[in-house]
């Protein structure tokens, strides 16, 4: 159950990002569930991948290169997702770190530390 309610909140998360970030587009809140989705499935599965991957550089740039990499994972599911458009790389740069402070937050503050 608290998947389902993370989920959700992820959604909602995307089409605050989707109106406070120019250059990033959703179709409506169905497709807003697609992408939180496709977003989890990309974290839970890709990113450590290249996480470990880009290491090196990720340590040279005392792990800055990490928030470009979320902004890149970002855009990359935005090529794969219909209905979803982000302009270019810095709004998916921006897009991301809104998105992530954005969600963390709404998790923080809907869900319960008791579970």
């Amino acid at each position: 159950m608290k998947m389902l309610a993370v989920w959700l909140i992820n959604a909602v998360c995307l089409l605050l990002v989707a109106n406070l970030v120019p250059g990033i587009y959703i179709d409506g809140f169905v497709r807003a569930l697609v992408i939180a989705l496709a977003l989890g499935l990309v974290n839970t599965f890709i990113r450590p991948i290249l996480s470990l991957l880009t290491l090196p550089i990720t340590v040279l740039t005392l792990g800055l290169f990490s928030l470009v990499l979320n902004g890149l994972l970002f855009w990359s599911v935005a090529h794969f997702v219909e209905g979803f458009r982000v302009s270019g790389f810095w709004a998916a740069f921006w897009g991301a770190l809104v998105y992530g402070l954005v969600s963390w937050l709404a998790s923080v503050m809907l869900l319960s530390r008791d579970d």
